[in-house]
């Protein structure tokens, strides 16, 4: 049996479950697939290893579509500043000098937080759940796409079990192994950074703290993201960013020796460590989609792009491509078009690439300026991040920048990242 649908998702992560349900709140008919079951509600005090750092801009898209309260029911930690600093020893560190931070403050603002810190499952399945209120979406989980077929008004999608789905466009927010990508022909440019993140979730001792920070080391950044309050004690994420062997051993050793190591290495901010719930550690590629469209067929969240998660970025960008896509299409269906007429999901494109590319560069500069020992750099940025303290104006353009509340790069900011070499990367190209 064949459905006929307006629009089908592939991929019920965060991205795609918030696309499924701001679509279905426009009235149209779609489908949301995923080849993993429903999510379930999380009653485990331990945190999941995955956590995103949300914007006020994504926290502000995810109340218009009612999936914040969801959020709140569960547990997410507002955090009210942002701390970063160069932690790579120099000359004056033997005089006893501090090293230079800058520290971005909501109160600089006139605002109550700079976003939130929630688990990924948490965001997940209240995404679920406002998706599964809408009457025209239907929930396909545990099911997966194997083909496509485009016609010269529609696309008939086939599912592992069997399923037949009809639409006039195919979205493919299935990661960044997207199959959606893959069958549509769509090529990627992937850049695989020579470092790797490990990411721990722990306890330490005292109160939920209400600022995320990193510190940059030559071998990469250390942060912290603090979590939820468990009575006297707290959860954090914490992640390391080091070379593959380095992480490797880390992995191995017993929790006690892990949390003796990761005090002993990271900055003295970090409050006392009592106990780890886990640890992993991935792989960190840059990679983008060569085209966001191709026919009926478009692509949103880490299916189109996946960066550095040096500023917890990723899913910010990719609730932006949904509300963005989403009002073209609500567009498209007051006018009484086509949901895949060329137009409007080239003006997707245009808006989406170059605006996810910026931020792209961006991480890239980043990652470049700070993890590395060469003086002259090291010298360009603690001046900048003492000078970047010393000036709340600026600071506070990038701060907006970071919170989703501008949509361009802060001018300086841009005009000196601009300027910066590209790291090294382990190139491929895959696709067409």
């Amino acid at each position: 049996m064949t459905q006929t649908l307006d629009i089908v998702v592939v991929g019920a992560g965060m991205v795609g479950a918030a696309l499924a349900t701001g679509l279905g709140q426009a009235g149209l008919r779609v489908a949301l697939v995923d080849r993993a079951p429903a999510p379930e509600a999380d009653t485990r005090r331990e945190p999941d290893l995955r956590v995103s750092a949300l914007s006020v801009g994504s926290e502000q898209y995810l109340r218009r579509l009612g999936a914040w309260s969801g959020i709140e029911q569960q547990r997410l930690t507002p955090y009210r500043r942002l701390s970063v600093w160069d932690q790579t020893a120099s000359p004056l560190s033997a005089l006893g000098r501090t090293p230079p931070r800058t520290t971005f403050s909501a109160a600089e603002l006139g605002a109550s937080h700079l976003g939130h810190i929630v688990e990924n499952r948490v965001t997940q399945y209240a995404l679920w759940q406002t998706a599964a209120g809408q009457d025209s979406v239907t929930l396909i989980p545990e099911d997966a796409i194997v083909a496509m077929t485009e016609a010269t008004d529609q696309v008939e999608v086939i599912l592992e079990s069997g399923k037949r789905l009809n639409c006039q466009l195919v979205v493919g927010a299935d990661g960044g192994n997207s199959r959606v990508r893959e069958l549509a022909g769509i090529g990627i440019s992937r850049d695989q950074y020579q470092q790797q993140a490990l990411v721990a979730s722990v306890r330490y001792t005292g109160p939920v703290q209400d600022i995320t920070w990193q510190a940059f080391y030559p071998s990469g950044p250390r942060a912290f993201l603090p979590l939820h309050g468990d009575g006297p004690e707290s959860w954090a994420s914490l992640v390391w960013y080091d070379d593959p062997a380095v992480l490797a051993e880390l992995k191995a050793l017993p929790e006690d020796q892990f949390l003796a190591r990761v005090q002993q290495a990271f900055p003295a901010d970090l409050p006392p460590l009592t106990a780890l719930a886990g640890r992993a550690s991935f792989a960190i590629a840059r990679q983008h989609a060569s085209q966001y469209v191709s026919g009926r067929v478009v692509l949103v969240g880490d299916a189109a792009h996946t960066i550095n998660p040096l500023a917890g970025q990723g899913v910010n960008l990719g609730f932006q491509d949904v509300e963005c896509l989403q009002g073209l299409m609500r567009e498209a269906r007051r006018a009484g078009d086509d949901l895949a007429a060329p137009h409007r999901l080239q003006s997707y494109q245009d808006q989406r690439r170059p605006a996810n590319r910026r931020m792209m560069l961006t991480m890239d500069a980043f990652y470049y300026l700070f993890s590395n020992r060469l003086p002259p750099l090291h010298l360009a940025r603690n001046l900048g991040l003492g000078l970047a303290q010393r000036l709340p104006f600026a600071r506070n353009q990038v701060a907006r920048y970071a919170m989703g509340l501008a949509p361009e790069t802060p001018p300086g900011l841009a005009g000196l990242l601009s300027r910066l070499p590209r790291p090294g990367f382990i190139k491929s190209q895959k696709g067409s």
